[in-house]
C-alpha cells in the first residue's frame, strides 16, 4: 500500500512539474507520468546502487555532490525508456530532479501524517 501511495504522489508531482516547466519538460498525459514514475522506481531500485558503488571516490572526493549528477542520469535515462517525455537536457533534468525529490518527499511526509 505505501509503495502504490508514494507512485500516486511521485506520479501527480512529475505531471505537474511538466505542467509549471512546459516548454522545457513535457509528459503528455497522467497515465505516461505513472509509468515514467514506475521506471523512475525501478532504476532508482535496481540501477542507482550500482551506480553508487562505481562511482564511489568521486562521490567522496566531492563530499556527495556527485550524488546529484547520478540523479540525473537516472532522470534522463528513465527519459529515454518512456515515450511521450521530453526533458530538454542535463541542467533542466536537474531543476526537474531537486524539485521532484523535494515536493514527493514533502507530500509523502503529509501523506503519511494523514
Amino acid at each position: 500500500m505505501k509503495f502504490i501511495l508514494r507512485l500516486l504522489i511521485t506520479a501527480a508531482v512529475v505531471y505537474g512539474l511538466s505542467l509549471i516547466l512546459t516548454p522545457h519538460v513535457q509528459i503528455n498525459s497522467f497515465t505516461t507520468a505513472l509509468i515514467f514514475s514506475l521506471v523512475l522506481a525501478f532504476l532508482n531500485a535496481i540501477v542507482k546502487p550500482i551506480l553508487i558503488i562505481l562511482t564511489l571516490p568521486i562521490t567522496i572526493l566531492t563530499l556527495g555532490i556527485f550524488l546529484l549528477v547520478i540523479n540525473v542520469l537516472i532522470i534522463l535515462l528513465a527519459d529515454k525508456m518512456v515515450d511521450g517525455i521530453y526533458i530538454a537536457g542535463f541542467w533542466w533534468a536537474f531543476v526537474f530532479g531537486l524539485l521532484l525529490t523535494l515536493l514527493s518527499s514533502l507530500l509523502t511526509n503529509v501523506a503519511k501524517k494523514i
